[in-house]
């Protein structure tokens, strides 16, 4: 089953991404997941660009989604809002054929951050994705400095985790 990882953070030391990675390594048997690694790298949302032939980065992530049985979405909450670069890339998605009927999981990494959480919860229902209330968690981090193999190495958060990458596991096999 692949899965692909989509954070929304384009820092080098994100902890968004981090807890991608980690899910990297504590996915369940038979579940590969793939991370996103072009957020940045979209042009901005133009509908005059999404005719015939998108630019090819457009291209590929309506790919790598159309690849994917799922998706893994981890984001900050940046001024009580999604980052603009993820805004940016599911604003791509809203017409592609790849999108609709999608599994997803959105992981969090802070308690505080319920506003990007809503806010990813009404732009992916409106999309029509199928989110996973079950494998959507928020995740405690251990250490802000740990790196994934360093978060997957801690037993709550890795417990936490591993039950919502079975959780996506199962709503998927469905």
């Amino acid at each position: 089953m692949r899965i692909l990882a989509i954070s929304g953070s384009l820092r080098s030391t994100s902890s968004n991404t981090a807890v991608l990675r980690a899910a990297r390594i504590l996915a369940p048997p038979g579940m590969e997941i793939t991370l996103y690694a072009n957020l940045g790298a979209l042009p901005h949302f133009n509908p005059d660009l999404d005719g015939d032939t998108p630019p090819p980065t457009v291209l590929e992530l309506r790919a790598e989604v159309g690849l994917a049985e799922g998706l893994l979405i981890s984001s900050p909450e940046y001024a009580h809002g999604i980052p603009g670069s993820l805004k940016n890339a599911l604003d791509w998605l809203v017409a592609s054929v790849e999108f609709p009927g999608k599994a997803v999981a959105l992981l969090n990494t802070s308690a505080r951050a319920i506003h990007a959480q809503a806010q990813l919860t009404e732009i992916l229902t409106t999309m029509s994705a199928r989110l996973i209330p079950e494998a959507s968690v928020t995740l405690a981090l251990p250490n802000q400095s740990a790196d994934g193999a360093g978060l997957a190495l801690d037993p709550e958060f890795s417990r936490t985790l591993r039950s919502a990458l079975s959780a996506l596991a199962q709503a998927i096999e469905r």
